[in-house]
């Protein structure tokens, strides 16, 4: 693989990963104003602005996981990178069930989903690239984190 087409595979990885984290950002912004701020939240639940940084710090690793299992090539890497573009949809899907269409409890559930796929997705690019796999890690690590937030925030918030 020549240089040109490398730095032009990360570029590609590094656009789609930010450019699923903008559209998402998209809903969250629209309701982060006026719904959000109206919710209960645990007292454990982060600053606001310490959102955007660890997103960006983890899209770009995403990124770069991507492209290591990209350059690979092989049906392992193929399958692998086809999981990972499944679970950037999960990824964007979350932000639009929660701030979008303000449903906590089934967003809840589709971030239980996409652990999953983030785990999978793991395991895969682990056997194909084990840097590739350490660096979703923290990316697991933040969706169970965010997972059990959504939880503590729908339960905090459900109308009896």
């Amino acid at each position: 693989m020549t240089r040109t087409r490398s730095l032009v595979g990360l570029g590609v990885w590094v656009a789609l990963c930010f450019g699923t984290g903008a559209a998402g950002s998209l809903f969250t912004a629209a309701a982060t104003g006026d719904w959000y701020v109206t919710l209960a939240k645990p007292p454990w639940t982060p600053p606001g602005w310490l959102f955007g940084p660890v997103w960006a710090a983890l899209y770009l690793m995403m990124a770069v996981a991507a492209w290591l299992v990209w350059r690979r090539g092989g049906a392992v890497s193929i399958g692998g990178l086809g999981l990972f573009v499944l679970q950037l949809a999960l990824n964007l899907a979350w932000p639009v069930l929660f701030f979008g269409f303000r449903l906590p409890g089934v967003a809840f559930g589709e971030l239980c989903l996409l652990w999953a796929m983030v785990l999978l997705t793991l395991l895969v690019f682990w056997k194909v690239a084990w840097r590739a796999g350490l660096l979703l890690v923290p990316y697991l690590a933040w969706t169970t984190f965010a997972a059990a937030l959504n939880l503590a925030i729908w339960l905090m918030n459900i109308q009896m």
